[in-house]
């Protein structure tokens, strides 16, 4: 597939993706769900060990392009077609991936924009200029993409509501300091600091850190003594590893760990 509306590159283990509709902030079309379903599906076969996704331009992404979405004079619009259709799956894909999905927030990341970081990533920076913004309620709509779901569990049900019930924007710092992102940098270390963790996530025991996103995401729904068992499984099978032999390895012979992700 030629990709219009984004950007694919793979190289040393790392996958790169960014939206890439500059002009319109990144705002999603159907078109460019196609594109990012697409360029996904090549991440999962392409032997990356992280993905990193961003945005070309002032922002992240705007969510949906609310042109392609307007309804007909006397005629509605089918949204839950929509969330199931593209939205759904785009979450449900990047929880899935078993690698670290780090996003870079490079500018305003807002409605589905805000939740695909929110939702989708393992790990979100942010440039200090960026902010996040749940606009739904200023259209009669819900924070989907995932929001209703990540938001109380993120900052908690008060601060949840203030978000999805006034739309305010809210900045990176502050998102940093709610316990929103994970990092809020200044713009001028922005790109370096996402290239570091590229580099850093690009070598480290990719199987455990699947497994860790693994146990977490199932942490949420779990009791504690499922959550033992599901940890006793994962260890067991982890033991079992060559990045464990590696790790126990290089930590007894005082060096550095050649981790190969398997």
């Amino acid at each position: 597939m030629v990709y219009q509306n984004i950007m694919l590159e793979q190289q040393d283990g790392v996958a790169r993706i960014w939206l890439n509709r500059p002009d319109k902030l990144n705002s999603f079309t159907a078109a460019m769900h196609i594109e990012l379903a697409n360029a996904l599906r090549q991440v999962e076969q392409g032997g990356a060990r992280v993905l990193v996704l961003s945005g070309k331009g002032r922002g992240f992404c705007a969510g949906q392009d609310l042109s392609e979405r307007q309804p007909a004079e006397g005629q509605r619009v089918d949204l839950g077609e929509t969330v199931e259709q593209f939205y759904a799956p785009l979450i449900r894909r990047l929880n899935a991936l078993p690698m670290p999905v780090v996003v870079g927030v490079n500018g305003v990341a807002a409605g589905a924009g805000a939740n695909l970081a929110l939702a989708g990533a393992d790990i979100v920076v942010a440039a200090e200029s960026a902010s996040f913004i749940q606009p739904f309620c200023k259209l009669g709509l819900i924070p989907d993409t995932g929001g209703t779901w990540a938001l109380p569990r993120l900052v908690g049900r008060a601060r949840a509501m203030g978000l999805a019930m006034l739309g305010d924007k809210l900045s990176a710092r502050q998102a940093q300091d709610w316990g929103l992102i994970w990092e809020c940098v200044a713009d001028g270390d922005f790109e370096a600091r996402l290239d570091a963790l590229a580099a850093h996530f690009a070598s480290a025991p990719t199987k455990g850190l699947a497994y860790t996103k693994r146990a977490i995401q199932q942490s949420l729904g779990n009791s504690l003594d499922a959550q033992l068992d599901l940890e006793r499984d994962l260890m067991r099978e982890l033991g079992f590893s060559d990045d464990y032999a590696e790790g126990v390895s290089a930590f007894l012979e005082k060096r550095q760990p050649v981790f190969k992700g398997k």
